[in-house]
Formats: structure tokens, C-alpha cells, sequence
């Protein structure tokens, strides 16, 4: 590693103010994006803010149909919560695929969404349910938040505190991993909400998370796999590696979708 400053604030308004005065700081919360690339030399800040010291950043509560995650709750204490396994349990369940035990224990759900990484699963669950972010300046849609791959609209100096999760009336989410890294090489998030039907997919798309107009569309005038039946959605735009062509992710998408649909419903995809 290059050498670098490591400052622990006390508050959220301490950590602000260092992210200002020092414009190349990062910010350190679970650190499992952040310290493999500074091991690696990909990366060198030189000042590190660790937020772990700060009260009030990590915490689960349900309060009428919304659901709030403290930006600095660990991954395990959301798959493991039982105010999360009963409002979204889906949410409960998403959080127990993430990585490994190591990294449910030290990953945190805000610097999961901060980071924005293409293949990770709480954006297609921020995305796929309708969140709010909740920053130290402002709340922002989820729609309006994930502007791009490991890009976001947070702004300087804005750190986020919390997220505001609707409750919704159904919801699933089907992810087919990548058997290495665990991360999703095709993930898709459905939900349903009143009158609001969401598809979110992530792993799939080089430009990250997205949602699918066509299929929720679809699923607006019936909830059901079978109204996925036939649909896919073009392979231009998705991710084309070693694991997968864009053709074959374009192809899960739909899979992954029916599947999610059914699981949400409680009825078999086939």
C-alpha cells in the first residue's frame, strides 16, 4: 500500500468536513472494495475516514410500512434480523447470499450502494423496491441515485446515513453467481406494491444496475411468470467476459425474471 492519513471521526458532521478539506479522502466502511485495491496499488487516497466510530450509523427499524438500514449495518445483522425477516423477508435473504461470512460480517449496506459495483446485489434490491437514500444533505430516489457503473449522484462531502426501505407486498429476488467471487452474474429483483411493479436486474448490464420497462409492463396487467412467457431483452448494453456472453445474460434476464415472479407469488416458474 502507498502510505496515507487515517482519520476516526466521531460524527457524521467530523467525517463531512475531512471529505471536504481533503477532496482525494475516501471514505472506510466495510472496506472490501477500497483496501483490495489499495493492496494492489489500483488505488491510493491519501487520507482514509473511517466511520466506524460513529453512533447512530448502523441499526434496523420498522416504522408503519417503511423499513430503515443504517448506512453502517453489517450485511450479517440484516440476513440474521427478525424485524427484516418479517417486514422484506426477501431483503433478509438477499443479504445472506452476499459474498462469504467474512464479508457478511464486515460488508456494510451503505458502502455497498455507495459503491455502486455492477455486479452487486443491494442495488438491484434498492432499485427493485423503490428506496430512499437518506444522506447527511438530502433523501434521494432510487431511480435518480445509480447513475452509472461504481457511479452515484452523491455529491462531495455527502455521506450516506441511512436507507428507507417501502415495504413492499410482494417480492423475490433469483441471482445466478458467479461460483468464484459470489458476485451476480445475473441478478433480477422484482417487486410489487400497489399498483407499482418493479424489475431490477443487476451483474448483467456494462453500464450497472437498470430496470426493465417491458417487463414490468407486462406484470402490471398480471403478476405472473407467465406473463414473462417469450420475453428477453436485447444483448446490446450487456456485459460480455469469460463468464458470459451479452447473449447469454440477456437470456437470464428473462430466466431469472420468471423465476423471481413465481418465487413471489409462491407458485413454480415451470
Amino acid at each position: 500500500m502507498y502510505a496515507f492519513t487515517f482519520h476516526r471521526p466521531q460524527t457524521v458532521r467530523q467525517a463531512a468536513s475531512l471529505l471536504a478539506k481533503n477532496q482525494e479522502a475516501k471514505l472506510l466502511a466495510g472496506g472490501h472494495t477500497l483496501l483490495p485495491t489499495m493492496k494492489l496499488r489500483l488505488a491510493g487516497p491519501p487520507q482514509l475516514i473511517d466511520l466506524s466510530l460513529i453512533d447512530g450509523l448502523a441499526g434496523i427499524e420498522q416504522s408503519g410500512r417503511s423499513l430503515t438500514i443504517g448506512a453502517m449495518t453489517r450485511h450479517n445483522d440484516v440476513n440474521t434480523s427478525p424485524v427484516v425477516q418479517q417486514a422484506i423477508p426477501v431483503l433478509a435473504k438477499l443479504a445472506g447470499m452476499i459474498g462469504d461470512p467474512a464479508v457478511r460480517h464486515m460488508g456494510t449496506i451503505g458502502g455497498s450502494i455507495a459503491n455502486n459495483d455492477p455486479n452487486a446485489d443491494y442495488p438491484a434490491a434498492c432499485l427493485g423496491l423503490g428506496v430512499t437514500i437518506v444522506t447527511n444533505k438530502r433523501r434521494i430516489k432510487a431511480d435518480e441515485f445509480f447513475t452509472g457503473m461504481f457511479s452515484t449522484a452523491l455529491e462531495p462531502a455527502e455521506i450516506i446515513t441511512k436507507v428507507s426501505f417501502p415495504i413492499p407486498k410482494k417480492a423475490a429476488y433469483q441471482k445466478f453467481r458467479n461460483q468464484a467471487s459470489r458476485f451476480a452474474l445475473v441478478g433480477v429483483f422484482v417487486s410489487k406494491r400497489g399498483s407499482d411493479i418493479r424489475v431490477a436486474v443487476t451483474g448483467a448490464g456494462s453500464n450497472g444496475v437498470f430496470r426493465v420497462s417491458s417487463f414490468e409492463e407486462a406484470l402490471k396487467k398480471r403478476f405472473s411468470p407467465k406473463s414473462l412467457e417469450g420475453m428477453t431483452i436485447p444483448a446490446d448494453g450487456m456485459n460480455s467476459d469469460i463468464h458470459g456472453s451479452a447473449e447469454y445474460r440477456a437470456h437470464l434476464v428473462g430466466v431469472l425474471a420468471r423465476r423471481a415472479v413465481a418465487e413471489a407469488i409462491g407458485k413454480s416458474a415451470a
